[in-house]
């Protein structure tokens, strides 16, 4: 029985302090650091943190510090310019599928995708640059980062800016680095579920700084595991002193208190351990030592086996269980003396009474998980070319693991920011398949320039020769995932019709409860400038500005590209169903099942209005949304501002109150 004393936390009220401290960490992990008094909010970072950019240099804290780490802080905070445009001609099932690859600078897309995604995304996995002197470490710009990512991939006139690696000859090569992880993995965050996890690959090479900035933005307390994960087999002779075998994958939860990391399956060789050498009815069984290290008063007495002979633990240890619970365990025959009865007891553990599964391990051998020799393989017969594109790929097999542990829901959304050669979601419609789930995946890729004078890239810029598409690695992330899709639904196809032909039940048309084809489609969008118009104006031109600026929109965008933004900035998803239907000869579209109408027509005349506003009020009258109705259209469609008051008039007469023009 525990006593209460004057100390105990349950005979004092409750202590406020460290409940707004155990508030501020779940919020915002980085606002905490350690002194000789204990956990102290940063002041510092919490003025960053509400905008204050008026920062003095702060005492000296523990944690990792670097030059240029409270800009990294304020460009994870400054809100984005840009779109996603959508591009149905890249994309396969753009109709139907839910999967997203998105072609962009990751820092942009991620703050894009805050409102629409924030808390849904269940499993986090990236393979970012690991800093080795050869990788393309992207440099952000404070002031204007879509403009800076148009000019790195050349989209407009690079005005002298090189894309280059990060070599170990610049003084600022782990500065650089941890600039471009730091923010990128503070918008991460924001993105997963409570329950949600992120896996980090990585070398030697940086895996100390980024464990340490992982701490800080997920919390030390947070820290799952760090996982050893064996990517090769051989020995590499060329190693300076010793061959590398292994990288390292380490693992956060979003929440340790409510994320779960699941179990993976027995295998063969687990389950051959138990036998069955007395003919138990109950099956076969594994026998564990019943007694244990150390000494213990209570666990310390004498057995006695069906022969006779008395047993006690050995020196410097004791009995498992109390003595009574031994008696039960007799009683039950789960002890075993052995095959004469006279050795030291031991505990049945039955096969039909252990779990389900196992604990994943920190050791991950390329017998379980593969290699990046299996992932060479992998891609080499996936694209039909000797040599692959990519180099040291991993496997799927690799992501297959994380997705059993971490993502074991089927509707679960994953996301892979640093996508490169699409692995993670090839991993993902391989597991969707087997299982009949429906997780959803979000890559996001640089289209980085190849370099054919690169004898690493020669392979890839080859390739995207031999396919005709764009020398970038995004080009190659999308080859990758139509082939992969293309094999696993004909796979999946050949499954299904040969199962139904052995049970004489062949029928084209899905049965109740049957398995839908698997989605290996993905939607593609690319990054670019908002569809809105800034204010430019020219000196020299000011008639033409003013006349450009009646409009807000760019001309040369579509009603989709316009329609995506909308879904963007109104925090709906990507992949939402979306319905259209002509009123007055103008095309309305229906998001999320009449949440958002929108019309996005460049001219409605004065005569149009009233047939355009009541053909959009029965149609939402049919609809019949859950919540409240936005309704959008386009500020220069009208003629004048009374066509456009009375529009708004008669949809808010009949019920839809929030009408907005862009």
């Amino acid at each position: 029985m525990q006593k209460l004393t004057a100390d105990s936390p349950a005979a004092k009220s409750a202590d406020l302090v460290a409940a707004n401290l155990a508030t501020l960490r779940s919020l915002f992990p980085e606002l905490l650091t350690e002194t000789q008094d204990g956990p102290a909010v940063n002041l510092d970072v919490l003025k960053q943190l509400v905008g204050d950019r008026t920062v003095t240099d702060a005492e000296e804290k523990y944690g990792l510090h670097w030059h240029g780490k409270r800009r990294a802080r304020q460009l994870a905070l400054t809100p984005s310019t840009g779109t996603l445009r959508p591009c149905p001609e890249d994309s396969v099932e753009w109709a139907t599928t839910k999967n997203l690859m998105i072609e962009g600078d990751n820092l942009e897309v991620l703050k894009l995708l805050q409102k629409s995604y924030a808390g849904k995304v269940k499993l986090i996995y990236i393979d970012p640059p690991y800093n080795t002197g050869k990788d393309f470490v992207y440099p952000d710009d404070f002031q204007d980062n879509i403009a800076n990512y148009l000019r790195q991939t050349r989209q407009t006139d690079a005005g002298g800016v090189k894309t280059s690696s990060n070599t170990e000859s610049s003084g600022r090569f782990h500065t650089d680095w941890l600039n471009m992880m730091y923010p990128r993995l503070k918008l991460a965050r924001n993105l997963l579920r409570e329950d949600g996890v992120i896996f980090v690959s990585i070398d030697d090479g940086e895996e100390n700084n980024l464990k340490t900035v992982l701490d800080e933005v997920f919390g030390p307390e947070n820290f799952v595991a760090q996982v050893v994960w064996e990517k090769m087999y051989t020995t590499k002779n060329d190693a300076s002193l010793i061959s590398t075998s292994h990288d390292y994958v380490l693992c956060y939860a979003r929440q340790m208190s409510g994320s779960v990391i699941g179990l993976l399956p027995r295998t063969e060789e687990m389950n051959a351990r138990y036998t069955n050498p007395d003919g138990d009815p109950r099956g076969a069984w594994k026998a564990i030592p019943l007694y244990a290290d150390g000494e213990r008063t209570n666990g310390r007495f004498k057995i006695s086996s069906p022969s006779g002979r008395i047993h006690e633990p050995p020196a410097n240890s004791h009995w498992r269980y109390a003595e009574s619970d031994v008696l039960k365990l007799l009683s039950e025959d789960r002890i075993y003396f052995g095959r004469t009865g006279d050795s030291l007891p031991n505990q049945k553990l039955f096969l039909s009474e252990v779990r389900d599964g196992v604990k994943a391990r920190t050791l991950w051998t390329h017998k379980e998980v593969g290699s990046n020799d299996t992932a060479s393989r992998e891609l080499k017969e996936l694209l039909g070319v000797q040599d692959s594109p990519f180099s040291f790929p991993k496997p799927t097999t690799l992501i297959q693991r994380m997705i059993q542990l971490a993502a074991a829901d089927k509707d679960s959304i994953i996301l892979d920011f640093f996508s490169g050669s699409g692995t993670t979601a090839h991993a993902v419609f391989c597991r969707n398949a087997e299982d009949g789930a429906k997780r959803r995946v979000i890559l996001v890729q640089l289209p980085e320039l190849l370099d054919a004078t690169d004898k690493e890239q020669v392979a890839a810029v080859d390739y995207c020769d031999k396919i005709g598409k764009p020398r970038t690695i995004a080009e190659l992330t999308k080859e990758r995932l139509r082939r992969a899709g293309a094999k696993i639904r004909a796979e999946w196809e050949a499954q299904q019709k040969a199962a139904a032909e052995q049970a004489d039940l062949l029928n084209p048309a899905p049965a109740a409860g049957e398995r839908r084809a698997p989605d290996v489609g993905f939607r593609v969008f690319k990054l670019a400038s908002s569809n809105i118009r800034e204010w430019d104006p020219q000196r020299d031109r000011l008639a033409e500005s003013l006349e450009a600026a009646v409009d807000h929109l760019k001309t040369d965008r579509t009603e989709q590209d316009i329609l995506y933004e909308l879904l963007l900035k109104l925090g709906l998803d990507l992949c939402v169903p979306i319905e259209t239907r002509p009123f007055a000869g103008h095309v309305v579209s229906s998001v999320g099942a009449g949440s958002l109408l929108v019309c996005l027509s460049p001219k409605i005349a004065a005569a149009e209005v009233e047939t355009l506003a009541l053909g959009i009020v029965a149609w939402h009258k049919e609809l019949k949304p859950a919540g409240e109705t936005t309704v959008v259209f386009r500020d220069s469609a009208f003629a004048d501002d009374i066509a456009k008051t009375n529009l708004a008039a008669i949809l808010q007469q009949h019920g839809l109150e929030t009408v907005r023009s862009l």
